[in-house]
């Protein structure tokens, strides 16, 4: 695929995530697919996820703990089999009422027409925050932070 085809994946997926359709979504990745974000203790979706199922299982705990308010991909470059999006999200808590903003980036390696590899960055403090309202400044601070 080329660098136009590898955004045209990546934009649909989104495109599929926002409709809610993530079994489609799920469709344009490799069965051995690495989706990979940021670690913490105190967020349910955070880590690493190995496979579709895996990948499906991010997706479960995701809808299960938050909602998407606002999804916003803002800047797409794509580079050979790399796709880089930085984007803007606004979320609701489930458990608690609090909502959030949060910027992403996420990229994408492509392989044979299919997501091989998914890297999100984005700060999990204001989802932790969002989340668990009562952690002091201490509480949080209590595990250590995961690089």
């Amino acid at each position: 695929m080329n660098t136009q085809e590898n955004k045209k994946l990546v934009m649909e997926g989104y495109q599929l995530f926002q409709a809610g359709d993530i079994r489609a979504l799920l469709n344009r990745y490799h069965d051995d697919a690495e989706w990979v974000g940021p670690e913490s203790d105190y967020l349910p979706f955070a880590g690493c996820f190995h496979g579709k199922q895996g990948i499906a299982q991010f997706f479960m705990k995701l809808d299960a703990t938050v909602q998407a308010l606002r999804f916003e991909p803002k800047e797409i470059i794509s580079e050979g089999d790399t796709v880089v999006v930085m984007g803007e999200s606004s979320w609701l808590a489930k458990s608690t009422g609090i909502s959030y903003d949060n910027p992403w980036v996420h990229v994408f390696k492509i392989r044979d027409g299919k997501v091989a590899l998914f890297k999100g960055y984005w700060d999990t403090s204001p989802a932790e925050h969002a989340l668990h309202p009562a952690m002091t400044g201490e509480q949080a601070g209590a595990k250590p932070l995961h690089h």
